[in-house]
């Protein structure tokens, strides 16, 4: 039996789809942004987590966050953007918001809840790159 409330989603659907995507977008470039103007910090945070070759993945990142999220807010190359930032924030996930590691002044709940948070982006994520061309959810 059809939910009644499909009637009303087939209406908002074009509009849920661009905020998501707007909202999704944001999420990436912002941080690509402080990531430029906080550089040496970002850098510095990466290299204490233990990240590997952190100074040209650094340099990968920035215009991949603010590429692929500015990607996402036009609706262009939406799944392969989608697909690649979904790669990039399970790779932060795991390197950046390692909780199962301790580090001095940082708070292993504070990390948690960080890696929690992209889990569900990266699922997110997954579901707009696994979407066919046109396709709403």
């Amino acid at each position: 039996m059809p939910s009644p409330l499909n009637p009303l989603l087939d209406r908002l659907s074009l509009p849920m789809d661009v905020v998501g995507r707007v909202l999704l977008g944001l999420y990436f470039v912002l941080p690509g942004v402080m990531k430029v103007v906080g550089f040496a910090g970002t850098l510095a945070y990466m290299q204490q987590h233990g990240v590997p070759f952190a100074l040209p993945l650094l340099y990968l990142t920035i215009p991949l966050q603010i590429g692929g999220g500015l990607a996402l807010i036009a609706g262009w190359q939406t799944r392969t953007a989608a697909f690649l930032l979904a790669g990039l924030t399970l790779l932060i996930c795991i390197f950046m918001h390692d909780f199962w590691n301790h580090y001095e002044g940082g708070s292993q709940q504070h990390e948690l809840q960080n890696f929690i948070k992209n889990l569900g982006i990266f699922a997110g994520l997954l579901l707009l790159a696994a979407r066919r061309p046109g396709q709403q959810a």
